[in-house]
């Protein structure tokens, strides 16, 4: 039976979880994630976790901080003041905002706190600072 290696193409369903259980994505109810490997497409523990598994192999994997979506860097974190915003807006805690940098390109940042005049937003991966748990299974080596 062959195993997976560097840069094949293969067909993976997962289920991520937090240390506490709590599930954050999960291939289950749609098609099985296709990727080919060593194209930096994945956090490398996902990565490393699918290498030498064979076809319908199942396993689960504890992905550490570094080698997930890393440490919550406290750089990510900006005050804005509150007349940059929409006036139609109430900033809570834990909302996603999104902005366009210099690029066009589009920047998700998430509420971190709501002063009197102005919102600290995080710009942080909202995965940042956690360690993951991915419950795996090999559908195809492609």
């Amino acid at each position: 039976m062959s195993k997976v290696k560097e840069n094949d193409t293969v067909k993976v369903h997962y289920t991520g979880k937090l240390s506490n259980g709590q599930v954050f994505d999960s291939s289950l109810e749609r098609e099985p994630l296709e990727i080919t490997l060593g194209k930096g497409m994945l956090i490398p523990g996902f990565e490393k976790g699918i290498i030498a598994m064979e076809v319908n192999e199942k396993k689960t994997i504890n992905i550490p901080v570094e080698e997930a979506y890393g440490e919550v860097n406290k750089e990510l974190f900006y005050d804005v003041k509150k007349e940059q915003l929409p006036p139609d807006m109430t900033p809570e805690v834990g909302m996603g905002l999104a902005s366009k940098d210099e690029n066009g390109r589009e920047i998700q940042f998430r509420v971190a706190e709501v002063k009197e005049d102005h919102i600290v937003v995080d710009a942080n991966h909202p995965l940042a600072g956690q360690e993951l748990i991915f419950d795996l299974e090999l559908v195809e080596i492609k």
